[in-house]
């Protein structure tokens, strides 16, 4: 479970240069922000920020947004890039339904949704970040070419994103209900906190990538 209430943390998101609290005003801007033409991939849903930290330790000529609604949790990767101080890696604390408003046409190369909240009742299925709505949002902000790469162990989660890519008509082009034992998949695969518990409970992890529907 989220923690949702570690006091003090709003305060270090509103001082951290790391941190973008009110990222509206970067929209198109992104590039010049990090000062560079490099890619730029985000994370929705970063949780506490392994898997985009290591991402962007490994991949230096590649600039990476993670992206967390709550503070508390964000907290976790912004301590972490305080010790590493890593200039292609940069956080926003937002509600992903926001993200048209900060990200312009076509500005991001790649979108990484992990372990994503699976809103298990049928009445907020549009809230997934897997549903037709978010993804009609992603073809806004994503490169054409660009791809979407989703991880879980949540079963119905994943059928029903699945589902949702083909009713989208998003390709896809590479499916897997067992990442762990797919050799070509897993290949240089960095598991997130979630993936590492679930996985050792001996839970198959899900893991599909989409490609930009062409028009």
């Amino acid at each position: 479970m989220r923690l949702r209430n570690v006091p003090g943390a709003r305060d270090v998101m509103e001082e951290n240069p790391y941190v973008y609290t009110e990222p509206k005003g970067f929209k198109g801007r992104w590039k010049a922000e990090f000062g560079n033409d490099h890619p730029l991939y985000i994370e929705i849903g970063m949780g506490k920020g392994r898997f985009i930290t290591e991402n962007a330790r490994l991949h230096p000529d590649i600039n990476y947004i993670g992206i967390e609604k709550f503070s508390s949790v964000l907290l976790r990767g912004v301590q972490k890039q305080n010790e590493l101080e890593l200039p292609n890696l940069k956080f926003i604390r937002m509600d992903a339904e926001e993200i048209e408003e900060v990200f312009d046409s076509h500005e991001v190369d790649k979108i990484f949704l992990n372990f994503s909240d699976p809103w298990p009742k049928d009445r907020h299925a549009k809230r997934r970040l897997t549903s037709t709505r978010f993804l009609a949002r992603y073809k806004v902000i994503l490169k054409k070419g660009g791809f979407i790469e989703f991880k879980t162990d949540n079963r119905p989660l994943f059928d029903f994103s699945v589902e949702s890519a083909k009713e989208a008509q998003w390709p896809i082009v590479a499916c897997t209900y067992d990442l762990h034992n797919d050799a070509a998949l897993n290949e240089g695969n960095i598991m997130t906190e979630y993936e590492e518990r679930f996985s050792s409970m001996g839970n198959p992890i899900c893991k599909y990538i989409l490609k930009y529907p062409e028009d």
